[in-house]
This record gives C-alpha cells, sequence and structure tokens, in this order.
C-alpha cells in the first residue's frame, strides 16, 4: 500500500472513532434528560453563539453540538483526500459522499429534535418515530465511515451476482439488527421518561403485568418488543458467526466472524443487566456502542464476502 493510502486509513479510522465518541455522547445528551440545555435554539445554544453561566444540561448539549460541529470538516477532509488518491469509482470515494450526506442528515434531525422540542420529557409518538429515524441515520453514517476506511486497505467488491450466497444471510442479519436497533431506541427512550426496576414488589412479573396493560403510556407497552426480537437476532448472529468461522480457517472472514460471536455474547449480557438494573445511564451506552460494533462487524463482513472472487470465476 502507498504510503498516501496508508496515511488515509489511519485518518479515516480516526474519524471513525471521533464519530462513535460523538453518537455516544449524543446517547448521554438523551439519557441525561439535556436535550433542552439550549432551549429550542438551534444552531445557536440559548440564543448565544457561547452560552453564558451555563448549567450542567446547557453544557451537556452545548459539547454535543459543538464535537458534532467538528465532525464536519473532519469528513470533509476525508472526501477531498479520498478524491484525490482513489481513482474514479473507487469505493472509497463512494463511502466518503455517503458519509457526508449522512452527517449533514444527522444534523438536520438532530436540529429538527431541538426546534420541534422532541426532548427533555417529550413523550409523543412523534419523538419515537424521530428517534427510530435517527437512529437508522446514525448506523448508516457510521456504516459509511468505516466502510471509507475498510476500503482504503482491502479489496474492493466484485459483483453482487457472482459473490458466495453467504452474502443473503449477511443482509438478513443486516435488516434484523437494523429493526432491533430502532425497537431498542424507542425502549432506550421508554426507559429514560418512565424508568422502572424489576426490585419493586412484585417483582419481574409485576412490571411485565404493567408494560402489557392498556392503561400505561405507549413507550411503557412497547418495552417488551425490544428484548424479544433482540434475542432472536442475537441467536441468528450466534449461528451465523459459527457457520462462517467454520467454513474458513483464516483470513478476514474468519477474525470478523469471532469478532462477532465475542460481541454478541456480551451483548445479551449487557441486555439483560439492563432490564435487571432498570437502564442505568451508562449501562445504556455500553449496550449502544455494542449493537453499533455488532453491525459495523456484520457490514465487514459483507464487504469481505463480496471482495472474494466471484464464484463463477472459481469455477473455471
Amino acid at each position: 500500500m502507498a504510503q498516501p493510502s496508508r496515511n488515509f486509513t489511519r485518518y479515516a479510522w480516526i474519524v471513525v472513532c471521533f464519530l462513535v465518541l460523538v453518537i455516544l455522547w449524543g446517547a448521554w445528551v438523551r439519557i441525561s434528560g439535556a436535550g433542552a440545555g439550549c432551549g429550542n435554539h438551534w444552531p445557536t445554544c440559548n440564543g448565544q453563539v457561547l452560552p453564558i453561566a451555563p448549567n450542567t444540561k446547557t453544557l451537556i448539549e452545548f459539547t454535543h453540538r459543538l464535537s458534532s460541529g467538528l465532525c464536519l470538516p473532519m469528513v470533509l477532509v476525508m472526501l477531498g483526500w479520498a478524491w484525490r488518491i482513489f481513482p474514479k469509482g473507487h469505493g472509497v470515494r463512494s463511502a466518503s459522499v455517503i458519509t457526508v450526506v449522512f452527517l449533514l442528515s444527522e444534523a438536520a434531525l438532530g436540529a429538527g429534535l431541538v426546534k420541534f422540542e422532541l426532548v427533555a420529557d417529550n413523550a409523543s409518538v412523534a419523538r419515537a418515530i424521530t428517534a427510530a429515524l435517527h437512529l437508522v441515520n446514525t448506523f448508516t453514517l457510521a456504516g459509511a465511515a468505516v466502510l471509507a476506511a475498510w476500503w482504503s486497505q482491502q479489496p474492493e467488491p466484485h459483483s453482487w451476482k457472482g459473490a458466495a450466497p453467504i452474502k443473503w444471510a449477511l443482509v438478513v442479519a443486516l435488516a434484523l439488527l437494523m429493526l432491533s436497533s430502532m425497537t431498542g431506541a424507542i425502549t432506550a427512550l421508554g426507559d429514560t421518561l418512565f424508568p422502572t426496576s424489576i426490585f419493586v414488589e412484585g417483582g419481574l412479573m409485576a412490571r411485565l403485568k404493567e408494560d402489557l396493560s392498556g392503561s400505561t403510556h405507549f413507550l411503557v407497552q412497547l418495552r417488551l418488543i425490544h428484548p424479544i426480537l433482540a434475542v432472536g437476532t442475537a441467536c441468528y448472529l450466534l449461528f451465523l458467526s459459527f457457520g462462517i468461522r467454520a467454513e474458513h480457517e483464516t483470513g478476514p472472514r474468519v477474525t470478523l466472524g469471532l469478532n462477532l460471536t465475542v460481541l454478541t455474547g456480551l451483548q445479551l449480557i449487557a441486555g439483560f443487566s439492563n432490564i435487571v438494573l432498570g437502564a442505568p445511564g451508562w449501562l445504556q451506552v455500553l449496550h449502544l456502542l455494542l449493537a453499533l460494533s455488532i453491525a459495523l462487524i456484520v457490514l465487514l463482513l459483507l464487504a469481505a464476502v463480496l471482495a472474494e472472487e466471484p464464484v463463477n470465476r472459481l469455477a473455471t
């Protein structure tokens, strides 16, 4: 790999890491109820460029805005660099463009949350839908950035048609992960606005009865969907990862498959702990990090499969 390409790869992974940190801090904004820390002003904070005498929630929200704003020049540098050193039609170029597009849409969603006051104690259907859409945008943004870094050091995909059949299993995995994560975003919102614990009178059964009661808020009623869907998705991922590792002895597929196995197991533990402990903030952040990491690994597995020699070419 040429030196400029190596330098680009390092920079692209730095961008990915920074994006992940910003995403996790954004989750903390919701958890801490600091989404309204700058009022309904955007891009200013309480009508000021720099907040004067800010309280804790204002600092949390303003820090998130500041770090999010730093992402734009970082991804623009990545885009310009990719355009300079990679040829026309290269995957790194495409992934860099998609990263910029979804960063802008991420900012637009964040601004919408603030301007329409879908923050703090707002428990509306609109906020729940926006939370799910925001998560889809966030995961797509991170995925595009990861592919830009990955394709700068790994082979690009060949044709979709000639790729191994396991590509379809990975597409299903991505779809399940996205659906599970969307329900997780709504559940996390419900846990923040309507905190609960199994360590109350009646224990787990009392909590289930409350969640299924028609008189409770819809965010409480929806809490049961995510764990069921998440466990089913985890079982599918474990089965898939075992199959990938059994099929190959070495290579990116094996390493990624092992990481998928380990992270899925950790995610099951984190999810169960989240329920038992009443979704503490730090665990919600860890749960999100694991979910994002798993989705990115599955995406890279798909990229690795598509980069292999086409099946029909190997047969000739």
